[in-house]
């Protein structure tokens, strides 16, 4: 990764000031999954090293759901952003030209996918989604890969009898706005179970390596031994990390060096900005999310 980031880099050995000249700051989209206020303390340390690499201001937006960041990429008003794979579908329809995926999440077996996690109160007697007939279960954003995509079409897959309609064969189908109001929701019994993101490896009871749960335990918002997990999904591609493409060519190769480097530079903020545990930050490219893709306009149609 390392050679791959230096090759990239070695047409370019410009100054900060340079940067200045072409842009007058740099804007950062950061999607849904927490309240706003942790989202911007969890990559405050990544704005600070743009701001370093670039030498203009770096600033930080986390509007209320994912679609204020994919409409901030599609107006340009937002520079970078880390995109759910359905996301960043939802942007690619839109306009094919407006962003490159340059960097994606890997877990610590090296690979870049992760899973929908279908759990639910070990104390409500649910266990599978079976045991989900009639009562509510609830998603975090419609604009959400596994908050919502993924699971709309592989858990109807999974029984004739299940459909995502309210009131068909779940009670209710309840947007909850986010991962994280989701796990408080199911947490604090306010829906019977719901649907988040993690990468499925490492232990149930810290929330494995990294995700949403991971999140959630390390704030110390649930304990992992009250939830039990009711359904998984298939591997789902982690989302991109991606730029806008009018942004000049020396500030593209500056912060794909600024995020590829930041796990050996500096572990705790990958930590941070990747939710939980991570090998680092690799290049992806757009033939990565042909399927996610294919599976949102054929959902959308």
């Amino acid at each position: 990764m390392k050679k791959i980031i230096a090759l990239a880099l070695m047409t370019t050995a410009i100054s900060g000031s340079a940067f200045a000249q072409e842009i007058t700051e740099f804007r950062i989209g950061i999607l849904g999954g927490e309240n706003a206020q942790d989202r911007m303390n969890s990559n405050q340390c990544l704005a600070d090293y743009a701001t370093e690499a670039l030498g203009v201001p770096t600033k930080l937006f986390a509007p209320a759901d994912y679609n204020g960041v994919i409409q901030g990429l599609l107006g340009g008003t937002i520079d970078m952003a880390w995109l759910g794979a359905s996301a960043y579908a939802a942007v690619y329809l839109a306009d094919e030209d407006v962003v490159e995926p340059i960097l994606v999440k890997t877990n610590l077996d090296g690979s870049f996918g992760y899973h929908s996690i279908g759990f639910a109160r070990a104390d409500s007697g649910i266990t599978s989604l079976e045991d989900m007939k009639g009562k509510v279960f609830g998603f975090g954003d419609p604009n959400s890969t596994s908050g919502y995509l993924i699971p709309s079409i592989e858990i109807p897959q999974s029984s004739d009898e299940i459909t995502m309609e309210s009131g068909d064969y779940f009670g209710e189908v309840k947007f909850t706005g986010g991962h994280e109001q989701t796990i408080v929701a199911v947490n604090n019994g306010d829906i019977d179970a719901g649907v988040t993101w993690a990468d499925g490896q490492g232990e149930w009871e810290d929330g494995y390596n990294s995700g949403a749960l991971r999140k959630a335990v390390d704030a110390g918002l649930v304990d992992m031994n009250d939830l039990v997990e009711i359904w998984r999904s298939k591997t789902i591609p982690e989302g991109p990390i991606v730029l806008r493409s009018t942004l000049p060519a020396d500030v593209k190769e500056k912060m794909t060096e600024v995020v590829g480097s930041l796990h050996e530079n500096d572990p705790d903020c990958a930590y941070s900005v990747a939710a939980g545990e991570t090998a680092g930050f690799f290049p992806i490219g757009h033939d990565a999310y042909l399927s996610i893709i294919a599976a949102r306009l054929a959902k959308n149609n």
